[in-house]
């Protein structure tokens, strides 16, 4: 919504803007509640939601989060952890382009200079499903989008 706020402004310099360009604050009005509740569930279930993707990833492949002989779990949950409040932020005011622009192009950087990938890509795929099952479907459409955009830029190259 902001990025979308940002374009509004520099759309309608000079001019009022019109039903069709003000559209999206309307729908964002319309859905606040329901983003406020999903974002307030996400954040009490933040450490649940990462316990459970963190054993839907071992189970895959107990090799995904180690790089030689170093467990790198602690380094991921710090990550995950991360990208999931960012994304919880996205999803509360609808914004995954700034989300994109200002943290996910910089973090795409290092997650691949580091080689992850493959956990990227599983981690966000297991948390959509993780999410799916702690969610109400209608919260989860919301959040969902986000996690595969991150599955997407993060995990890229994979699929």
């Amino acid at each position: 919504m902001l990025s979308q706020l940002q374009h509004l402004t520099l759309a309608t310099d000079g001019r009022y803007a019109t039903n069709a360009e003000l559209q999206f604050l309307q729908d964002y009005v319309k859905s606040y509640a329901l983003r406020v509740d999903t974002y307030q569930t996400l954040q009490a279930s933040e450490a649940a939601i990462v316990q459970q993707v963190h054993a839907q990833m071992t189970a895959l492949d107990p090799m995904l989060l180690r790089s030689g002989g170093e467990d790198l779990t602690v380094k991921w949950k710090r990550d995950t952890v991360r990208v999931l409040r960012y994304s919880s932020v996205a999803m509360l005011f609808n914004d995954p382009d700034t989300m994109r622009e200002r943290f996910l192009l910089w973090f795409q950087t290092i997650m691949r200079a580091f080689g992850a990938q493959k956990s990227c890509d599983a981690t966000y795929e297991a948390m959509q499903q993780v999410t799916k099952s702690m969610l109400t479907p209608i919260q989860a459409s919301l959040v969902c989008p986000v996690l595969e955009l991150n599955r997407r830029s993060l995990g890229s190259t994979l699929k």
